[in-house]
C-alpha cells in the first residue's frame, strides 16, 4: 500500500504535477483504490450561518467589506433554524453539513449559539464541518466539547501567492489555527482555490503546504475560482483567459493532492457549476471523493441536486455509504485520556 509521507519536497511534487496525463491520473486512481471505495462519493451541504460584513481583504470573497459585491452583511441565524436546514440536508442525502460564518474570528459572545448549533446537528447523526475564521485554542476546545467532527480553514494558495490576494492575516495565522483544531481533537478541513491567476509552482507550493503538514488535513477542498463582479480578483480576471483555470491543469491539482495525500477526503468544492461532466468524471477518476450539493455555497451558486443526481447516474457512483462521525470522537477521547502534565 502507498505510504503515507508528510516530508514531500517540492521537487517531488512539481516532478509528479509534469507526468504525462494519463500516468498521473493511473497513479492518482490507483493510490485512490488502496484507502478509499472508487465508486463512492461523500455528499456535503454547505450553509452560511452569518453572511457579508467580513473584515478581512481577500481578494476572491464578495462577504469581505472591501468589496462592491452587492452582498449584504446578516447576523448569526436563529439555531432553530439552522437545525432546520440541516435536517432538510440530511433528507436530500447528505452526510456531512457544514457551516460557514463571515468571520474574522468568532466572539466570545457568539461560542454558545455556536455550540448549540453543532451539537443539534451532530444529535441528527450528520457530520459536523464550521468555519468561522480564526480561533484561539480555547475556542478550539470549546468546539471539540460540543461534538465538532471537521474544522475548515483553507491556506488559499503557496506563501509565496498568499500575499498577493490576503494581506489582512497571515498564512502562519492560518497555520496556527489549524494547530489550535488539531490540538483539541477535531479534524482539519483545509485546502485552497485554484485559478486566481497564479503559476504552476504556486500549486505546487499549495499542495507541498498541506502535505508536509505533521499530519495531512483529513479533509482537502479543491475550489476553482468564481470570479466575483466587485472583487478584487472578479474584477482583474472576470473578463481575461486567466478567469477560468485550463481544465485539465485542474484536474492535474486533484490528482497531485490524491496522491500526496492517499487517505484524505479530497472535495470537488466551488466552480463545479461551471465544469463540463467530462471534467467532474476525470475529477473522479483522479480520486476527488467528495462534493457540496445543493444549489448554492454560501454566495456563490452550484451545480445542484438534479444535476448531481443525473451525472452520479451516468458515471454509476453512489453517495458515501456507512460513513459515522467517529474519527473526531475518538480523537478527543484519546487526547482527553493523556495524563495532564
Amino acid at each position: 500500500m502507498t505510504p503515507i509521507r508528510t516530508d514531500w519536497t517540492r521537487e517531488e511534487i512539481a516532478v509528479i504535477f509534469d507526468l504525462p496525463f494519463t500516468e498521473l491520473l493511473f497513479q492518482a486512481a490507483t493510490v485512490h483504490r488502496e484507502y478509499h471505495p472508487p465508486e463512492q462519493v461523500q455528499l456535503c451541504t454547505l450553509l452560511s450561518i452569518k453572511t457579508g460584513g467580513c473584515p478581512e481583504d481577500c481578494g476572491y470573497c464578495s462577504q469581505s467589506v472591501k468589496a462592491d459585491s452587492g452582498v449584504e452583511a446578516t447576523k448569526l441565524m436563529d439555531v432553530q433554524a439552522v437545525l432546520q436546514r440541516a435536517a432538510q440536508a440530511k433528507d436530500a442525502g447528505s452526510q456531512r453539513f457544514c457551516m460557514g460564518a463571515a468571520w474574522r474570528n468568532p466572539k466570545d459572545r457568539d461560542m454558545p449559539a455556536i455550540v448549540e448549533i453543532v451539537k443539534g446537528v451532530r444529535d441528527m447523526g450528520l457530520e459536523t464541518c464550521m468555519t468561522l475564521g480564526m480561533l484561539t485554542p480555547q475556542q478550539a476546545d470549546m468546539l471539540a466539547e460540543a461534538g465538532l467532527d471537521y474544522y475548515n480553514h483553507n491556506i488559499d494558495s503557496s506563501p509565496e501567492y498568499y500575499e498577493r490576494i490576503i494581506s489582512s492575516r497571515s498564512m502562519q495565522e492560518r497555520l496556527d489555527t489549524l494547530d489550535h483544531v488539531r490540538g483539541a481533537g477535531i479534524n482539519v478541513c483545509s485546502g485552497g482555490i485554484i485559478g486566481m491567476g497564479e503559476t504552476r509552482q504556486d500549486r505546487v507550493g499549495f499542495v507541498h503546504t498541506l502535505a508536509t503538514l505533521p499530519q495531512h488535513p483529513e479533509s482537502v477542498p479543491v475550489n476553482a475560482l468564481v470570479p466575483i463582479k466587485g472583487t478584487v480578483l472578479g474584477n482583474m480576471l472576470a473578463d481575461t483567459p486567466l478567469a477560468k483555470i485550463d481544465d485539465i491543469e485542474f484536474v492535474r491539482t486533484v490528482a497531485v493532492a490524491r496522491i500526496t495525500m492517499p487517505k484524505s477526503m479530497v472535495r470537488l468544492s466551488a466552480g463545479r457549476e461551471s465544469m463540463s461532466e467530462a471534467t467532474q468524471a476525470l475529477c473522479f477518476l483522479a480520486g476527488a471523493n467528495s462534493i457540496f450539493t445543493g444549489d448554492k455555497l454560501l454566495t456563490a451558486a452550484n451545480a445542484g441536486d438534479e444535476s448531481d443526481a443525473a451525472l452520479f447516474a451516468k458515471l454509476g457512483l453512489t453517495a458515501l455509504k456507512g460513513e459515522e462521525p467517529l474519527r473526531r470522537a475518538q480523537g478527543l477521547a484519546e487526547r482527553q485520556a493523556e495524563p495532564a502534565e
